[in-house]
């Protein structure tokens, strides 16, 4: 250093050690930090790499760098998980306790104990029958359990004849058919014929002949049930191409936002509704919007005729229903309809009978501490959600008819950050064009070969709503940890669920047809390992299924090697747009002997 007119400055010896020092403790920091990130990158075979360019088709060289991972050959895993499903895995029940059914909900197994292996089919697994004639039938070597034909047989869900199950489409309480079943209801309710009621939720939904019957009439219906001793209804819905998921009332929240379905139904269902402070019956009126149709058949409706074959009494069943009705009203539901053992009741339209509910009511109304909206291991509490009054048109009775609903901007994209009208008619208009390109890519989508699809990282439902007219239904995931643009799909008339990729779907394995992404590992590889997402897919989709894997450049070629460990055949693409930064990962599984 020196003065300004030349002169050297000669520092003191003190200054000179500080400065040593400061350096060699800066070194060090910067030796540790790389030495950090190195061992970081050698986790799991993790390294960064700029410079390979491992592709398919020709490109240009890219100026991104890109992640590559060490090849692994997933084992298959033994015959014993071939229906597999890790965060509702009855080998785990013992753990939890049967108070409410606790062990049915969903409790993932801790990382140590993650399967890293690939999920075998049944012997003699084959194709599935194609929709619609799948509606009807299925391979009984692709579900191959006779528990609900042997229970069952003279209610007539199923039958085996020879290589097929057939589903005649009977059910507990319409054991002569569905279809006079739901055209009663349809008496009942007429906004089921007009376009009014387009999205339910069948709880307790058997082989889910109720949501089959309705795909015909307009209306979008998620068949929920649990994993229990009826060993598998929700692969029976899911392997005949009928939208399902695992999923029980108990302690949890259903995972879906407040005020989305148009109408929720149980047919003799077996769900206490009136027991443990109605707290189940609450979660019914949280997740279905204003105007919602609830339908009951079964216990305790029409018990005046029906009470002799349910092991009780006239006067027990008369207790039972008064109890429900009254329960309903402190709900501020209103009896609709009712004929034979088929009763139905209307949440109210708007917060006019809310605001005249006496301050002592029960159960009370929600405080202000009670997010609606959150449903991802939310406890149940029994208190009754009042929606917001600023939401008006979000009620069932002032929508838009489907399926004009579909493309009317959402009242309620109102409450997403930067989100507008605008940027909702953006990404439809964007979905459309790289729907387009996705069809020149992979021809089959928009056939019947591609039945069950899941939308893994959806925003506004764009992907679902381009496909709207071909011959399949969009499963539309959104994070339970980004944003919030849920209750938007719903109100699209579209239906969906939040998750976590971290663990595993609240599926069976080989339940899907197409599984799409757009930017899932870019969004979330801060906290869900690669590779377990990858396993996951691998077992939630079909043998012969296809991914259609969207992401930054940087993933691409770290996705292609493990899915090669997995046995997929991956091929690379460009983007619609062609841009660099950007690729497009085309893959099939393929049935593993």
């Amino acid at each position: 250093m020196k003065h300004k007119d030349g002169k050297p400055i000669n520092l003191p010896n003190k200054n000179r050690k500080i400065t040593l020092a400061i350096t060699v403790i800066v070194l060090c920091g910067l030796s540790f930090y790389l030495g950090g990130l190195q061992c970081n990158t050698q986790n799991d075979g993790v390294v960064t790499n700029t410079n390979e360019n491992e592709n398919d088709i020709d490109l240009p060289k890219q100026n991104i760098g890109s992640l590559q991972v060490r090849p692994i050959n997933f084992p298959q895993c033994s015959i014993d998980f071939q229906d597999y499903t890790p965060c509702t895995d009855p080998k785990r029940w013992r753990k939890y306790g049967v108070y409410r059914l606790t062990l049915l909900e969903r409790h993932c197994p801790p990382l140590s104990e993650r399967k890293e292996c690939l999920v075998p089919s049944p012997d003699g697994y084959k194709a599935p029958i194609r929709w619609p004639k799948s509606r009807d039938e299925c391979w009984y070597r692709n579900v191959p359990y006779d528990w609900i034909n042997n229970e069952k047989s003279n209610q007539h869900w199923l039958r085996k004849e020879g290589e097929k199950f057939l589903f005649p489409g009977g059910g507990t309480m319409f054991p002569n058919g569905v279809g006079e079943y739901v055209d009663l209801m349809q008496d009942l309710i007429p906004e089921m014929r007009d376009g009014t009621v387009r999205t339910a939720i069948d709880t307790g939904c058997g082989v889910a002949s109720w949501g089959g019957d309705l795909l015909d009439r307009g209306i979008l219906t998620i068949s929920l049930a649990p994993r229990d001793n009826h060993e598998a209804q929700v692969q029976f819905a899911l392997e005949r191409g009928i939208p399902a998921m695992l999923g029980v009332i108990s302690t949890q929240r259903l995972p879906y936002p407040s005020n989305s379905f148009d109408m929720a139904h149980c047919s003799r269902c077996l769900i206490p509704w009136t027991e443990f402070g109605g707290i189940y019956l609450l979660e019914i009126h949280r997740i279905l919007r204003p105007g919602g149709f609830w339908i009951l058949s079964g216990p305790p409706v029409n018990y005046e005729r029906r009470w002799r074959g349910w092991n009780t009494t006239v006067q027990e069943q008369r207790s039972d229903y008064e109890k429900l009705q009254d329960l309903l009203t402190s709900m501020c539901f209103k009896l609709y309809n009712k004929k034979d053992d088929i009763a139905v009741w209307q949440k109210s339209k708007d917060n006019n009978c809310y605001d005249k509910l006496p301050s002592d009511t029960y159960p009370p109304k929600c405080d202000d501490s009670f997010e609606p909206d959150d449903g991802w291991y939310i406890p149940l509490r029994t208190c009754v959600v009042v929606p917001e009054s600023k939401y008006k048109r979000s009620a069932l009775t002032y929508m838009s008819k489907w399926p004009e609903r579909l493309h009317a901007t959402p009242e309620r994209i109102a409450a997403i950050h930067g989100a507008s009208s605008s940027t909702f008619a953006h990404d439809n208009s964007k979905w459309k064009k790289r729907v387009q390109h996705y069809k020149k890519l992979f021809p089959e989508l928009g056939t019947e070969k591609v039945r069950n699809v899941m939308d893994m990282n959806t925003l506004y439902g764009g992907f679902a709503a381009s496909l709207i007219d071909d011959p399949l239904w969009v499963m539309n995931v959104v994070s339970a940890y980004g944003t919030n643009s849920l209750p938007v799909l719903y109100d699209r008339g579209l239906i969906g669920t939040y998750h976590d990729w971290c663990e595993a779907f609240s599926t069976y394995p080989r339940t899907y047809d197409l599984l799409h992404l757009d930017g899932l590992f870019t969004d979330e590889s801060h906290r869900c390992e690669m590779k377990y997402v990858l396993l996951e897919m691998d077992r939630i989709l079909r043998p012969g299924g296809h991914a259609i894997i969207r992401e930054s450049t940087y993933f691409i070629d770290a996705i292609a090697t493990i899915g090669k460990g997995m046995k997929w055949e991956c091929r690379k693409e460009n983007t619609e747009y062609g841009v660099e930064k950007e690729r497009i990962l085309t893959c099939q599984k393929k049935l593993l002997h």
